[in-house]
C-alpha cells in the first residue's frame, strides 16, 4: 500500500470514528429525554477508500411500541371511568346510616331509605305521638333531600365527562396537526437521504401521546409515510393529511339529555348510535361514563323515587277517583307521576304533611294528604289518635316486592330497600372491576414500555464502553496518521537532499 493510500484510509478512519463518537454522544445526551427518544445507531461501511458511516438509524420494535400504544389506551380508558365512579360514589357514603330513627347521619340512598322504615315504624307503633309524626316526615325530607342530591351528582359527573371529551376532541385534533408536520419531515426527509431519527422520535412521541386519548393503530408506507387509525378502524391520519374530530359539547346535562357524539368524516364514534365506536382511550372512557355507567345509575335512582311515590299514594276509598300522591310526590303534580328521566330529582315531601311548610304530620298517619278537602282520600274516618291501620298499610308497601325498570341493570323484582342495597353493591362492583382493570393495564404498560426500554432505549454504561472503545481507536489512528506524516516528511527530505 503506497503512502498516500495510507494516509487516505487512516483519514477515513478518524472521520468515521468522529461520526461513531458524535452518535454515541447524542446518545448519552438523549437518555435524559423525557420524550421518546431512541438509540441512534452509525452504521458503518467499508469501502475501496476504507471505512465510512453510510447511514444513520435508530433502534426501534414496531410489535413492542404497538403494544404500548395499546396498552397506553386501556389504560386511559380504565382511569377515565374510575375518576367518574369516584364521583358517583359520593352518593353513596356512609351505607350503614343510622339504627336511631334520625337520617342525620345516613347519606346513601339505601341508609336514607332504612332510616325513614325505623322512624316510619317507630311512628306507626305509637301514633299519637306528634314527635314520632314529625321525626317521621323529618326522615322522609332528608331521604329526598338524598335522592335530590344524588341526582345532581350524576348529572354533574356527566357534565365533567363531556367537558373531559370537548378537551379530549381539542387534543387530538392538535396531535395529528403535531404529527402531519413531523410525517412530513420524516418522508422528506428520507427522500433526500437527510438524518430523519429525531423526527421518527417527534412522530412516536406523539403517537404515545395521542394513544392516551383514544385506541390508535399504525401503518408504514415504503417511503416511510404513516397511516394512523382508530381502534375501530376509523381513519385519523392517512396520505399525509390528517383528519379533523368533530363535537359540540353539552354544558348542563338533566336526567333527559343525550351528550351529542364525536364525529370523524361524518361517521360518530361515539354514542349509542355510533357506527364506528372507538373502544379504549380517554375519550373513549368519558364515553362510556357518559353515556353508559352515569344514565344506568340515574335509572335505578328514579326506580327508587318512582317506587316511593307508588308505595305512599293514597287510593280512594269509596273507589270511584285515581290514586294520587300521598307522602311523596312532585312539585306540582295533582295525579301520580309516570316513569320519567329525572324522576329522582323531582321527587319531593308533600308540603300539606310538612310541619315546615305549615302542613300536619299527622296527615301521614290519617290520610287525606293530596286532597285534604276530599274525604274519600281519608283512611282515619274516625279522627282516632291511636289509629294504626294506614300506618301499617304504609311500612307493609315499603318492604313488599316491587317491579322496576331493567334500564337499571340490576334486580327488577325486589323491595325497596333490597333494590336500594343492589344499587349501592352494583356502584361498588363498577369501581372494584374498573380498579381491577386498571391495575391490570397499568401492569401491562409498564412491562411494555420497560420491553421498549429495553429495545430501543440508551444504556448508559454500553454507551461509555463504546465511546472509550472509539477514543482508544481514535487515538491509535491518530498516531497512525502522524507516522504516516513523518514518513511523508522523511521521503520528501531525502528527495530534496
Amino acid at each position: 500500500m503506497s503512502l498516500s493510500s495510507a494516509a487516505s484510509t487512516t483519514q477515513s478512519g478518524l472521520s468515521t470514528i468522529t461520526a461513531e463518537i458524535a452518535a454515541l454522544t447524542r446518545n448519552i445526551s438523549g437518555a435524559t429525554d423525557t420524550t421518546v427518544y431512541s438509540r441512534k445507531i452509525a452504521n458503518v461501511a467499508t469501502t475501496s477508500s476504507g471505512a465510512q458511516v453510510v447511514s444513520l438509524t435508530r433502534a426501534s420494535n414496531q410489535a413492542v411500541f404497538d403494544n404500548v400504544l395499546s396498552a397506553t389506551a386501556a389504560t386511559a380508558a380504565q382511569q377515565a371511568i374510575s375518576a367518574g365512579l369516584d364521583a358517583l360514589n359520593q352518593t353513596i357514603g356512609d351505607v350503614s346510616g343510622s339504627t336511631s330513627g334520625s337520617a342525620s347521619t345516613a347519606t346513601s340512598p339505601a341508609a336514607l331509605i332504612s332510616s325513614f322504615d325505623n322512624a316510619l315504624q317507630t311512628y306507626s307503633a305509637s301514633p299519637s305521638d306528634s314527635t314520632a309524626a314529625a321525626a317521621a316526615v323529618a326522615a322522609a325530607k332528608s331521604l329526598v333531600s338524598g335522592m335530590n342530591s344524588a341526582s345532581v351528582t350524576v348529572q354533574q359527573a356527566r357534565e365533567t365527562a363531556d367537558s373531559g371529551m370537548a378537551s379530549s376532541v381539542a387534543a387530538i385534533n392538535s396531535l395529528l396537526t403535531q404529527f402531519q408536520t413531523a410525517n412530513q419531515q420524516v418522508v422528506s426527509g428520507l427522500a433526500s437521504g437527510a438524518d430523519v431519527t429525531d423526527a421518527q422520535d417527534q412522530r412516536d412521541t406523539i403517537l404515545q401521546q395521542l394513544s392516551q386519548q383514544i385506541g390508535i393503530s399504525t401503518t408504514a408506507g415504503s417511503n416511510g409515510e404513516m397511516s394512523i387509525y382508530g381502534d375501530s378502524g376509523v381513519t385519523l391520519f392517512q396520505g399525509g393529511v390528517a383528519r379533523t374530530l368533530t363535537f359540540e359539547a353539552t354544558h348542563t346535562y338533566t336526567a333527559s339529555t343525550a351528550g351529542n357524539a364525536v364525529y370523524v368524516d361524518g361517521a360518530a364514534i361515539t354514542g349509542g348510535s355510533a357506527t364506528m365506536p372507538i373502544a379504549s382511550g380517554n375519550l373513549a372512557g368519558l364515553a362510556t361514563l357518559r353515556d353508559t355507567i352515569a344514565p344506568t345509575y340515574q335509572t335505578q335512582l328514579d326506580n327508587m323515587a318512582g317506587a316511593l311515590i307508588n308505595s305512599f299514594a293514597e287510593s280512594d276509598q269509596a273507589g270511584a277517583g285515581p290514586s294520587l300522591p300521598g307522602l311523596f310526590t312532585t312539585l306540582g303534580a295533582t295525579a301520580l307521576p309516570g316513569a320519567n328521566g329525572g324522576l329522582a330529582s323531582q321527587i319531593s315531601v308533600n308540603a300539606s304533611v310538612d310541619p315546615s311548610q305549615g302542613g300536619n304530620a299527622n296527615l301521614l298517619r290519617d290520610g287525606g294528604i293530596s286532597d285534604t278537602a276530599n274525604t274519600n282520600y281519608t283512611y282515619n274516618t274516625s279522627g282516632a289518635s291511636s289509629f294504626t291501620g294506614r300506618l301499617s298499610q304504609l311500612t307493609s308497601n315499603l318492604s313488599a316486592t316491587q317491579t322496576f325498570s331493567s334500564a337499571g341493570g340490576i334486580a327488577t323484582s325486589a323491595s325497596l330497600s333490597n333494590y336500594a342495597a343492589a344499587s349501592v353493591s352494583w356502584l361498588e362492583a363498577e369501581r372494584s372491576s374498573v380498579s381491577s382493570s386498571s391495575s391490570y393495564q397499568s401492569t401491562l404498560l409498564s412491562t411494555a414500555s420497560t420491553a421498549l426500554s429495553n429495545a430501543t432505549g440508551v444504556n448508559i454504561n454500553d454507551e461509555m464502553s463504546k465511546m472509550l472503545d472509539l477514543e482508544q481507536s481514535f487515538s491509535a489512528s491518530a498516531k497512525l496518521l502522524t507516522s504516516i506524516n513523518d514518513m511523508f516528511n522523511a521521503l520528501a527530505a531525502a528527495i530534496i537532499g
